[in-house]
């Protein structure tokens, strides 16, 4: 699905070379976690995936596409088929948890009666039902990490790509996203997580990618956290 072929990423500005000559593949339906420490490449890497950022050298494939002949109108649309998870919530504070998730909706014409049935269902994924008209400020930052997730799977998107979902919580609110990540791949979506929450990784007991100084160091298929 996903594919990585001799990319590096020179940020010229701060002569940053953030990623240098990566290749891996991701395959339709995966878990894997990137780690590494801060600068090693990781939001680089998700950030190409998602297509925020452009490498300097090489090419990605998305579903066998090169995204490098993505028009700058079709960006949206593929977009679409990945949904972000950032360490902060980024959630609308004057808008209800419905609202919060039914606004991706409506910003792209979605039907209201759709919306009307779409937007339960993903809270419930989440375990939010209950909660949907509550205003963010009213959620604990658990929940309000978990209505950042249901924003991002409203367009049942193949990929979930999550850079640092834990950075902001507890351990047990982190162990709480972890067994929803893993819920959500279970039913068939690929997980993308960059952390340096090691008590994530090594519960996920999943494919773990380590990153350092832009290089690839070592690809486990059910690995742990060995950063030093």
């Amino acid at each position: 699905m996903i594919k990585f072929e001799n990319v590096s990423k020179i940020y010229e500005k701060d002569d940053c070379h953030a990623l240098e000559k990566i290749n891996l593949e991701i395959q339709p339906g995966e878990f894997v976690s990137i780690v590494g420490r801060s600068g090693a490449g990781k939001s680089s890497l998700l950030r190409m995936i998602y297509a925020e950022d452009k490498p300097t050298e090489g090419e990605i494939y998305f579903d066998e596409a090169p995204l490098s002949d993505l028009r700058k109108k079709e960006i949206p649309k593929h977009r679409r088929n990945i949904g972000v998870i950032f360490q902060e919530f980024k959630l609308l504070k004057r808008k209800t948890a419905f609202e919060n998730v039914s606004f991706a909706l409506e910003a792209c014409g979605e039907p209201e009666e759709e919306i009307q049935e779409d937007v339960p269902k993903i809270l419930e994924i989440v375990g939010l039902k209950d909660k949907m008209n509550d205003y963010p400020n009213e959620l604990s930052a658990g929940q309000q990490q978990k209505l950042a997730i249901a924003r991002a799977l409203i367009h049942k998107p193949a990929v979930i790509v999550a850079d640092e979902p834990t950075g902001n919580l507890d351990p047990e609110s982190s162990e709480d996203i972890l067994k929803l990540l893993l819920k959500i791949n279970k039913l068939g979506t690929t997980v993308i997580l960059a952390t340096h929450d090691k008590m994530i990784v090594d519960k996920a007991e999943k494919r773990v990618i380590c990153l350092e100084k832009g290089k690839l160091k070592c690809d486990d298929p059910k690995g742990k956290y060995n950063v030093k």
